[in-house]
C-alpha cells in the first residue's frame, strides 16, 4: 500500500510537496505605461545602500504618490516573492520605480532575527517583476520596459527617451502614443527638433 501512495505521488505532479524555495510564477503585466497607474509610487532616485534583500533610494523627483520617507526602503527577491534581484540594482544606479506600497506582511514574513532578509516592513515599498516596474536613468535619459516592449524584455532595444517625458506621461500631460513616438525617434532627429524649438524660442525673444 506505502509503494502505490509513493507511485501515485511520483507521478501526478500537483500531489507532490512543491520545493521549500520555489520559483515565482506570475503573468506577465504589461510595459512600465501599463502598470504604473495600479502602483502606489512612482519616484525616480539613486539607490544609495544594499542589505540583504532590500535597498535604500535617495529620492530625486516624486512623479506621483505621497513624498515617502528619505531614503525610502525597497524590499527586493527572496524566497518565492516575484521581485527582481537585488544585484540588478548597484549602488549609485538611478531609477524610476513604480512601487506598491507594504501593508500588511504574512505571517512571519518580516523576522527580526534576520531584518535585512524578509518580506519586509510594514509601510515599506516592494518592487515587482511582474512587468516593466523600473527604468534605468542615466544623464535624464530613460530605459527599459517602458512602452509596448517584448514580455520579460528588461533592456529593450529603443531611443532613450528624455525624463521630462516620463513625468509628463505618468502625470497625464502625454499620451502614450506620443511616448512610444519618442521611443522611436532617430536621436539625431529629435535633437535637430529641441535646437530648431530652443532656436525658434530666442528670435521671439
Amino acid at each position: 500500500m506505502r509503494a502505490l501512495l509513493l507511485l501515485l505521488l511520483c507521478s501526478v505532479p500537483w500531489l507532490a510537496s512543491a520545493p521549500a524555495h520555489a520559483e515565482c510564477e506570475c503573468v506577465w503585466r504589461g510595459s512600465f505605461t501599463d502598470v504604473e497607474a495600479a502602483t502606489d509610487l512612482v519616484i525616480s532616485g539613486t539607490v544609495i545602500a544594499s542589505k540583504g534583500n532590500s535597498i535604500d533610494l535617495a529620492a530625486a523627483q516624486v512623479l506621483r504618490g505621497p513624498e515617502p520617507l528619505d531614503p525610502l526602503r525597497i524590499w527586493l527577491h527572496t524566497a518565492d516573492y516575484c521581485r527582481p534581484e537585488v544585484e540588478l540594482f548597484p549602488v549609485g544606479t538611478q531609477w524610476v520605480m513604480a512601487l506598491h506600497k507594504i501593508t500588511e506582511a504574512p505571517p512571519a514574513g518580516f523576522n527580526p532575527s534576520t531584518p535585512n532578509v524578509s518580506y519586509g516592513r510594514i509601510d515599506d515599498y516592494s518592487l515587482s517583476s511582474c512587468g516593466g516596474y523600473w527604468l534605468r536613468v542615466s544623464e535624464g535619459l530613460v530605459t527599459g520596459n517602458l512602452v509596448n516592449a517584448p514580455r520579460w524584455e528588461r533592456d529593450p532595444p529603443m531611443t532613450p527617451v528624455l525624463m521630462e517625458l516620463v513625468v509628463d506621461f505618468v502625470r497625464g500631460r502625454l499620451s502614450r502614443e506620443a511616448l512610444l513616438q519618442a521611443s522611436k525617434e532617430d536621436p539625431a532627429l529629435r535633437q535637430l527638433k529641441l535646437d530648431t524649438r530652443a532656436f525658434l524660442r530666442n528670435e521671439k525673444n
